[in-house]
């Protein structure tokens, strides 16, 4: 039997019988099967469409009191959705689609879930198991297609390996390091008489997650700690999976050390929090970009030292020595060479770490970290996030996502898009909470907003959700809307509509001489430079939402944003759409150039820090 991840986040689901005592035997067909397992692995909704191959799966569902299927008009916005109640609840997605061209439409948010380390289980029809590989109607091999970009996945051709096959995929997805898992049950599987029983038999002899950290590398990392004069703590998304979120706090404030938390990350660390130095990246504060560089001790924590952080790597924090915890063997030393090596659960490494470091403090042995904080909050001073206003008087960007921050309820979910929206939400807005920011951050996936907010908002009704989307990514999945109106799904949607395809376009600006190539998705501006009227926008989002089942508004003045936030704020009987027309030209800072050192980060345009005698500390 697998280990159970201690403390994770996503904790293996109980059976709902007691666990220990088996149910009388029932007789059912294998799609029966399928329903029952799926209500004692406690899943209690599942967003799909239905199709051929899974057809029969569909007809148990209607008569189940325990699983809400929420009826998707497009698979991807299933496995989306099923992600976004995932990072939201903390519990395991759920999405179901049909064969062929049903399941290769889950295959961006499935890779989008694998990147991201989400806890997910796709279940997809296939065509009868005598059928496969003969090129039936619908079929594709979805398990060879998604091998690449599951944790695990199954074929499943016999009805009595269903109970079995669903625990052990929810038990996969849920413990470890997250991720998602596909289970592909043919059809003539789910149309067989079978029996059922719970809880089955589980037979993985190769999964066990190592949760409880070496002592010893423990040790040697609170050493590093209160011996370092200029240490980080880098925190990553596994923090947040492990919900370590408060003894990642003791363990900062214990030490004294400053915190930076990844783009996946963001939450799990109050922003308001005096330590924290902000996010690190390509499109990082520039306090934490600098931070990290000059580190003579990175603390990694549920992070992979992935590329938008490091910048060029071999020039990535050149001083630092490496402590690196993470649940994934794999991913210590993928990047970076760890000089201390911690293979564990966050949550239990971060508590073996304070516990490491007050006894050093106990011995006398503490960090002095005066120094290293003149230089953190002089460049603090210096370079702080901020933008200029447009001058010709229309909306910025990131003062409409700031406002919608600074007027949101208390505790309100965001999930953003990919593109220029996603990083000034990630600066603009202040997260406190973890879980309350939601994105496709491995993958980049355009179109995940929508679907996103609205499987956060069907696992925490009572939240309030936000999507923040951009004109493009709106494009791509807004559709679901339709499912939000019909199911009493009342999330809000922001439009960040400048017109363009805007992080595309500041690469052009940048670095393709101005050249916009495909990257204009309106008809051009009008002669004053603004944006086509209301009249002449194609397509026209408010008339677009309004069509879906949404209330709808636009704004392009100033003058109204805090009158049409509040708007928004107060309709809680239906979507929200509102379409905010923002200057075109407007660009995210700070950046570091794709390819270059994060020495050369840029605070603004044209604007490189200067960090006077510290440049060569």
């Amino acid at each position: 039997m697998t280990e159970q991840a201690s403390g994770a986040h996503h904790p293996q689901p109980r059976p709902r019988n007691g666990g220990n005592h088996a149910t009388a035997v029932e007789h059912v067909t294998g799609a029966q099967s399928l329903i029952r397992s799926l209500e004692e692995v406690g899943a209690d909704t599942v967003f799909g469409i239905p199709g051929g191959a899974i057809l029969p799966a569909y007809d148990p569902l209607m008569d189940s009191t325990k699983v809400r299927h929420v009826l998707v008009r497009h698979e991807q916005g299933a496995g989306h959705a099923a992600t976004g109640y995932a990072q939201a609840t903390g519990k395991v997605g759920v999405c179901m689609a049909t064969s062929g061209p049903g399941a290769t439409n889950l295959v961006t948010p499935i890779a989008d879930a694998h990147m991201d380390s989400v806890p997910m289980v796709a279940i997809t029809g296939q065509v009868a198991s005598k059928a496969i590989g003969t090129d039936a109607f619908q079929e594709a091999d979805i398990v060879g297609i998604t091998m690449p970009i599951t944790k695990h996945n199954f074929l499943v051709t016999k009805a009595e390996d269903i109970p079995r096959t669903i625990a052990e995929a929810f038990h996969i997805a849920s413990t470890g390091r997250p991720g998602p898992v596909l289970v592909d049950i043919a059809k003539d599987a789910l149309q067989a008489k079978t029996t059922f029983s719970w809880p089955p038999g589980q037979d993985l002899p190769g999964y066990r997650p190592v949760t409880k950290p070496h002592a010893k590398q423990i040790r040697e990392a609170a050493k590093l700690i209160v011996q370092a004069k200029r240490p980080v703590l880098y925190v990553g998304g596994g923090v947040m999976k492990a919900n370590a979120t408060a003894e990642l706090k003791v363990l900062a404030e214990l030490t004294g050390a400053p915190v930076t938390t990844t783009l996946m990350a963001l939450g799990s660390f109050p922003d308001s929090h005096p330590l924290h130095v902000g996010m690190p990246g390509m499109h990082g504060a520039v306090t934490a970009v600098t931070a990290l560089q000059r580190a003579d001790l990175i603390v990694a924590l549920g992070a992979r030292f992935d590329d938008r952080v490091t910048g060029k790597l071999d020039s990535f924090a050149p001083y630092a020595k490496i402590v690196h915890a993470d649940i994934d063997p794999a991913e210590i030393g993928k990047n970076r060479a760890a000089d201390v090596p911690i293979v564990g659960d966050a949550r239990e490494v971060i508590a073996d770490l304070v516990q490491a470091v007050q006894a050093e403090h106990t011995e006398g042995h503490t960090g002095d970290y005066e120094a290293w904080w003149h230089d953190l909050n002089r460049w603090r001073d210096t370079y702080p996030l901020g933008y200029d206003l447009p001058e010709n008087g229309q909306l910025s960007p990131q003062q409409v996502i700031q406002r919608i921050g600074q007027l949101a309820p208390e505790g309100t979910i965001y999930a953003a898009g990919v593109g220029q929206h996603q990083m000034w939400a990630s600066h603009f807005i202040q997260y406190e909470q973890p879980a309350t920011w939601l994105n496709s951050g491995g993958a980049g996936t355009m179109g995940y907003a929508v679907p996103a907010a609205m499987g956060a908002k069907a696992g925490m009704p009572e939240r309030t959700v936000w999507a923040i989307d951009g004109d493009g990514c709106f494009q791509m999945t807004n559709q679901e809307l339709t499912t939000c109106a019909l199911n009493n799904i009342p999330i809000k949607v922001a439009i960040i509509n400048n017109g363009a395809l805007g992080m595309v376009r500041q690469w052009q600006t940048l670095f393709y001489n101005q050249r916009y190539s495909n990257t204009v998705l309106h008809s051009g501006p009008d002669a004053d430079g603004r944006q086509p009227s209301a009249g002449t926008r194609v397509p026209d989002f408010v008339k677009l939402s309004e069509a879906m089942g949404c209330h709808a508004i636009r704004c392009e003045d100033p003058a109204d944003l805090d009158k049409v936030i509040a708007e928004a704020n107060a309709v809680n009987d239906r979507p929200v759409v509102v379409d905010f027309i923002v200057h075109e030209d407007a660009m995210v800072w700070p950046m570091v150039a794709a390819g270059t050192s994060n020495d050369e980060v840029m605070a603004a345009r044209g604007v490189r820090p200067d960090f006077g005698d510290n440049e060569d500390d």
